[in-house]
C-alpha cells in the first residue's frame, strides 16, 4: 500500500474511510478508537462513555488489511464558537457511524469510524461537549477540548 501523505484526504473527498475503527486526520496520522457497540451509549446505562482512543494507527496498513467504506452524511451543525462544524452518518451498514470535524473552511479536522456504533443522526451542544445520538437514540458524548478532538 501507498505510504505518501494524502490517503485520508483523498478516501474523505471521495467519500470513503479505511474499514477500521479509528480516528484519522488528513495529514495520515491516526489513532486506534475503541468503541463498545450502539448500545452502550444509553445514558441510562451509568457507564462510561465507550469511546476510547489507543495508540498510532497505521492508514496505509489498515487500507491495506481492511479495505474502505463509504461515509454517509446524515447531518452537519455548525460549532457554537463558529470554528467549523461537525457532521455525523453512517457508512454502508447498518452498524456503521462516522463523526467528522470540519473548519471553518469546510475541511477536515478529523474523523472518527466506527464498526459497531450505528449511524449518529444529530448532535446537540452543552458548552464545549457535543452530544450525538445514534439511530437507536442512544448518546455518544465527546469533550471537543480534548486535544485529539479539539
Amino acid at each position: 500500500m501507498e505510504k505518501t501523505p494524502g490517503i485520508v484526504r483523498r478516501l474523505w473527498a471521495a467519500g470513503e474511510m479505511p474499514y477500521r475503527d479509528g480516528l484519522y486526520r488528513p495529514d495520515d496520522t491516526a489513532l486506534e478508537l475503541i468503541v463498545e457497540g450502539p448500545g452502550a451509549y444509553h445514558p441510562e446505562a451509568g457507564r462510561p462513555v465507550p469511546f476510547r482512543l489507543g495508540g498510532p494507527l497505521d492508514v496505509a496498513l489498515a487500507v491495506e488489511e481492511d479495505g474502505t467504506a463509504e461515509v454517509d452524511p446524515f447531518f452537519e451543525s455548525p460549532l457554537p464558537d463558529g470554528s467549523g462544524s461537525l457532521r455525523g452518518g453512517g457508512g454502508g451498514m447498518g452498524n456503521i457511524g462516522h463523526l467528522a470535524r470540519l473548519d471553518a473552511d469546510g475541511s477536515l479536522r478529523w474523523v472518527a469510524f466506527m464498526y459497531l456504533s450505528n449511524p449518529f443522526v444529530g448532535v446537540r451542544y452543552e458548552g464545549t461537549t457535543a452530544v450525538f445520538t445514534n439511530d437507536w437514540r442512544n448518546e455518544l458524548r465527546l469533550d471537543l477540548t480534548v486535544p485529539a478532538l479539539a
